[in-house]
Parts: structure tokens; C-alpha cells; sequence
């Protein structure tokens, strides 16, 4: 064998790195094609495939109507009636479902009283469902939820009669197993939740299906092209930490990479991996929601008062916000709760103080659950205190509130079961409204107090401006009203309720305009001390949370693209956005063209962070362009109907 010269090494060198650079290119293509091209194309490929365009062949076909959870909405205007008991009278409801004609209802239900009828404000936590038989391979099902309630009449109430108060009217859809009608994907009130006059109502539509993962059948062959037959719950192709079920159900490409950890398109603070992560409790990426976790203080003696919150007082927190469009969901015992869930009840301790922190960090540390931090609120009620504070850092997200029997009396003139439920709703609210942004440092009338000065160097004439023109719940003048302050102060002790700002600037402000759900996970703009003697004591920290990505440049004429086209989209309660485009110019072509769109809610809050609300990508002619769920089935259902037509 000869021995291989210099130069014949240098050849074989040559075309081995060659052929390293051709391998990468190819594997390169393949990345590109395989996670940024596939959304583009997917769509085209069908048409090399043959479309099944079956519905169910390998099961029967049944519709399974689950019903939730039914929330009457009227009991917050009976608790806010002065000397009222009919709060203590829940309605006797029941429901019906009926799907193509054949009707299911909830009367033979075992466990929930005579007759099988709900007697309560709220059924959460009794879910039940209704089967139907459906004709093999039809496309469509007309169903309806009535929610009906059953009265007294007659002489002493001796004969009953059935008043329908809600009817929910929809159409399923079998091939891609979403429905219309009175409930759609991305509505005001949420996908499976209609909020009606009378009752709000949690529901979820699902067909019979061999693989037992919800997604049809006609989905995953047509649209997906993956085996019907294997169950997908936990199959992630894009590997973003979301199983292509819960992709399916909200409408995003299972098979190209989101960036779920970061994306809060309903901005409310939670990433869509959060609402995903509480799914099981109604979350929807597109609705704003509350969370709460709440937990209570165990009894001094026989004689003490229940710190607890309340049935009657959660309703009244979850109407008031129902009323502006925020779901609000609170955890005081869930049954499938973790550990460390909602409903613990802690020692008694006789007042916990230290409103920037303090023995409070126990409670926060050992009953709070670690995997809610960030997604819920942590409340506990104590027997004597009224604070939200910062267990970690500088964010607000736990609430202390007492209902202490001497402090309900003394303080609140509560001498009722009714006003002690009232007066702890009060107190709840108001700190809740602290996490959302109504602050001294936002607003002077917060926290304004008759008895204590909150600006020594205010004039007095301007400080009661604040006081009395201020009709917000964040007022402590409409809060510990009772027998001081006059007929005006009297009469607001039915108030629970932030601001409309019906009194005007400056002393008055619509609260609701300036709400900011994610305010529990962003640095307040104030350092609270133990020694502050008044709030022009505090010290401003942080003035504004900016957009600090690398590799992603702000783009102004993509902005004022998505802004014409998303000119309607609204945070709750009708308030609008800014929103800022980026594009990506780092260094890895294979996101060339790739944008993030950012959005704000106008609330003009200090602190308020941009929020990642989209991604999606630049066309050849400068137009942005984002995944469609609904684009990828209009294609396959026009791929039918052309083939019909030859």
C-alpha cells in the first residue's frame, strides 16, 4: 500500500469537511421544515393523502353533556339588603338536557335532596353527565341546557310550580368536536361557560371515541394525520410542555413549538402552562381569571366567631367580578385539591400585624401549596388583622383578613350573621384590591381614613375630598361607616363595590378601569416599612416594567399592521390595549421572520408589564401571519367539497 501524500491528505480532509457541511445544511433544512415550515404546509401536504372524512368508525356514536357546575347569581343583592333573610333561602333548581330531540334531566340524581333538585347557591362539585345515542357518521347535533326553577304557590306554598330561568342552545360539531351556538371558543364569558342573567353555567361537550383522548377521530386523520386509534392525553409532538388535547380544545398547532411558559394571551397573569396546570378548575387561556386559595383560623372558645370565609361571602366575590367579565374561582376545600390546598384551618392567634410581612410567612410557607404559587392568591382568615402583603420579595399575593367578634362589633357594627358576612366580604375585597392595583401610590382616595392621617402635609379640604367623594370600597370611610359619619356614610354599608368614578376627577376614579390582574406577580413601586408613620413615608422603587428581549427588534409598521387588524380586541369590562410587534434579528436564520407580539392593558398603572400574547411569522409580502385551527379544517372541508364535485 502507498503511502498517502500531503496533498491526497488535504483532499480527503477537503471533501470530508464538505461533506460535513452538506449534512448540516440538510439537517438544517430538515429543523427548519420540521418546526417552522410544517404549520405553512401542513394544510398543502393533504392533499397527497386521501381524506377519510369518516366520523366515528371504530365506536358507536354517543354525545356525553357533562353539566359542571351552576352558580345562581342572585344572592349578593340579597346579602346587600339591609335586614333581608331570604339569603338564607337557596333556590331549588334543576336541569335538563336535550340533545336531537331526546331529552336527560337531573331529578332522579342521588344525594342532592328530595326529589332530586339542587338546593343551593352553587353546585360546584357536583358534576353530572347525560349519554346520548347518535345516528352513526351524522356531522351535527343540536343541544340545549335549560336550567329551571322550582317555586311554591298557592295557599302556604302547598303546590309547586317549574319556572324555566336559563336555556343554552348549541351545536356540536363531530368532526372537529368543537361547538357554536350560545357558547363559542374565545367569547366574552369563556369556552363551556355561559353567564347568563340568572345563573351561570359550566359545561363541556364530548363524543364517544376509541382512543379516549376527546380528540375526534375525523381531527386526527384529517387534520392532524396521526392514528386515531392511540391515545394522545399525554403526546406532545412539539415537546412545549402542553399534550396536543389541550392544543386541540383551544385551537393552537400541536405540531410547531409555542412558547406556552411565557404566553398570557387573556393577560391576567397566568401562562397558558399555568392554565393548563388548573384546567381541571375551569381555567381558559382566553378568559381572565381569579384563583384563591383560602384558608381559616380555628376558634379561640365556644363563644368565638368561625374565621372562615364564608360561602355567602366567596359569592358575593365571585358576582361583583362575574359582573365585569373576571372569573373568580376560590379553593376553600376542594375535594381534589393538593396538599396544602385550600380549606386548612391554622392555629389561633389572637392578631397578626406587620402589614409588610411578618409571622403571616409561616402560613404562606406550610399551607399555602408550593405548585399554586404564582397561579393563585393566598388567603387566610385570621381573628384580628386586614392586610395584603409580600410573603416573597416585594409582590402582593397573600391577604390576611380578620372577623373577630369584638372588631365586628366595635369597628364595623356588625350584629348580625348577615353584616358579619358582609363586613368580611368588605374587607376581602378591598385587599383584593390592593393586588389588583388600587394603591395610594396610584391613587390618593385608597386607603384615605377618617381616623387615622394617611398625608400629614395634605390640605385638610383636599384630604376630605378624597374622603367623601371616593365612593369606593378602598375608602375606609365606606367601611367602617356604622354609626359615625352621617346619613351618607350610613347608607354605604350596603356598598361592596369598587369605584365607577361617578364623581369625577380628581377626587374620584372608575376602579375598574385601573384593575391589573397580574399585579400579584410584579414588584410593587413601594417599599413598605414597619416604620412608616404615613403613607409619605414609603419610598417609589420601580416606575416601569419594560420589554428587555435579545435578538427580537420592535418593529413601529408591524405594530400599526396588528393593530388595525386587532383594533377589538378587549381585556374585561371593555378596556383596551397598546400592543408592540417584535421580529426576530439574532443570528439563527431558521427563525427569520419569526415575531412576538406584546400587549398592555390601559390601565395606567405603574407597574404594569408588557404581557406575550402571540408568535407567529412574516410573509414574503410583509404581512403577519398566525397558526388558524380553523383555516387547516376549512381547507380539508374544501378538499371534500371539490372532490364531491368532480
Amino acid at each position: 500500500m502507498k503511502k498517502m501524500d500531503g496533498k491526497s491528505k488535504q483532499n480527503i480532509m477537503a471533501i470530508g469537511a464538505l461533506l460535513i457541511v452538506v449534512v448540516l445544511v440538510i439537517s438544517g433544512v430538515f429543523v427548519y421544515y420540521e418546526f417552522y415550515h410544517k404549520t405553512e404546509t401542513r394544510a398543502e401536504e393533504s392533499t397527497s393523502q386521501s381524506i377519510d372524512n369518516r366520523v366515528s368508525p371504530l365506536v358507536s356514536q354517543g354525545l356525553n353533556v357533562e353539566i359542571l357546575r351552576i352558580r345562581n347569581r342572585g344572592l349578593m343583592d340579597k346579602m346587600l339588603k339591609i335586614g333581608g333573610t331570604n339569603w338564607k333561602n337557596p333556590p331549588s333548581f334543576y336541569w335538563k338536557v336535550i340533545v336531537d330531540g331526546n331529552e336527560d334531566n337531573s331529578l332522579g340524581s342521588i344525594g342532592l335532596g328530595s326529589n332530586g333538585l339542587y338546593h343551593m347557591w352553587d353546585s360546584m362539585g357536583l358534576e353530572s353527565k347525560s349519554h346520548f345515542k347518535i345516528k352513526d357518521e351524522q356531522l351535527t347535533s343540536d343541544a340545549t341546557i335549560i336550567i329551571y326553577e322550582r317555586e311554591k304557590t298557592g295557599f302556604f306554598g302547598r303546590k309547586t310550580t317549574d319556572v324555566e330561568r336559563q336555556q343554552i342552545t348549541l351545536v356540536y360539531d363531530y368532526r372537529t368536536g368543537h361547538w357554536s351556538g350560545d357558547d363559542t371558543l374565545k367569547d366574552s364569558d369563556g369556552y363551556g361557560h355561559v353567564r347568563g342573567e340568572t345563573y351561570d353555567v359550566w359545561f363541556n361537550l364530548y363524543q364517544d371515541c376509541y382512543s379516549h383522548d376527546y380528540i375526534p377521530y375525523w381531527m386526527k386523520v384529517d387534520v392532524y394525520h396521526i392514528d386515531p386509534a392511540v391515545d394522545c392525553s399525554t403526546y406532545d409532538p412539539n415537546h412545549d410542555g402542553i399534550p396536543i388535547t389541550w392544543d386541540w380544545k383551544w385551537g393552537y398547532d400541536p405540531f410547531a413549538y409555542d412558547n406556552h411558559s411565557q404566553w398570557d394571551p387573556d393577560c391576567d397573569g397566568l401562562t397558558n402552562l399555568q392554565e393548563y396546570q388548573v384546567a381541571k378548575w375551569f381555567a381558559d387561556p382566553f378568559q381572565p381569571d381569579i384563583y384563591i386559595e383560602a384558608d381559616g383560623m380555628q376558634k379561640k372558645g365556644l363563644i368565638d366567631v368561625q374565621h372562615v370565609f364564608f360561602k355567602e361571602a366567596q359569592q358575593m366575590l365571585i358576582e361583583r367580578f362575574a359582573q365585569h367579565g373576571i372569573n373568580v374561582y376560590i379553593d376553600d376545600g376542594w375535594p381534589d385539591g393538593p396538599k396544602n390546598g385550600g380549606g386548612e384551618m391554622v392555629p389561633f392567634v389572637k392578631i397578626i400585624l406587620d402589614p409588610p410581612g411578618g409571622q403571616e410567612l409561616s402560613y404562606y410557607l406550610h399551607n399555602f401549596a408550593d405548585e399554586r404559587k404564582g397561579i393563585f392568591r393566598y388567603l387566610l382568615i385570621a381573628n384580628q388583622a386586614g392586610w395584603t402583603m409580600p410573603s416573597k420579595f416585594n409582590y402582593y399575593d397573600t391577604i390576611v383578613v380578620g372577623n373577630s367578634l369584638k372588631n365586628d362589633i366595635k369597628l364595623k357594627y356588625a350584629y348580625t350573621k348577615r353584616q358579619m358576612i358582609v363586613t368580611l366580604a368588605d374587607g376581602v375585597m378591598h385587599e383584593l384590591g390592593h393586588e389588583l392595583g388600587l394603591k395610594p401610590e396610584e391613587f390618593k382616595g385608597a386607603d384615605i381614613s377618617p381616623t387615622t392621617v394617611r398625608y400629614p402635609s395634605m390640605p385638610k379640604d383636599e384630604y376630605n375630598n378624597y374622603l367623601t367623594k371616593y365612593y369606593s370600597i378602598m375608602n375606609y370611610y365606606y367601611i367602617y361607616g356604622g354609626l359615625v359619619g352621617g346619613p351618607q356614610v350610613r347608607k354605604a354599608r350596603t356598598l361592596f363595590d369598587y369605584s365607577h368614578g361617578s364623581n369625577g376627577a380628581p377626587y374620584d376614579q372608575n376602579d375598574w378601569e385601573h384593575l391589573y390582574l397580574p399585579g400579584f406577580k410584579i414588584d410593587a413601586t413601594v417599599i413598605e416599612q414597619g416604620s412608616d408613620k404615613s403613607f409619605e413615608d414609603q419610598m417609589a422603587v420601580l416606575k416601569s416594567v419594560n420589554i428587555t428581549s435579545k435578538d427580537w427588534a420592535y418593529k413601529g409598521n408591524l405594530t400599526q399592521q396588528y393593530n388595525k387588524t386587532n383594533s377589538n380586541l378587549r381585556y374585561f369590562d371593555s378596556i383596551g390595549f397598546d400592543f408592540k410587534v417584535f421580529e426576530y434579528n439574532g443570528p439563527d436564520s431558521n427563525q427569520s421572520g419569526n415575531i412576538r407580539v406584546y400587549a398592555r392593558p390601559q390601565v395606567h398603572l405603574s407597574n404594569t408589564a408588557w404581557s406575550f400574547i402571540a408568535q407567529g411569522k412574516v410573509d414574503s409580502s410583509n404581512n403577519i401571519k398566525f397558526y388558524s385551527q380553523q383555516d387547516q379544517i376549512n381547507y380539508v372541508l374544501n378538499q371534500i367539497s371539490e372532490k364531491r364535485e368532480k
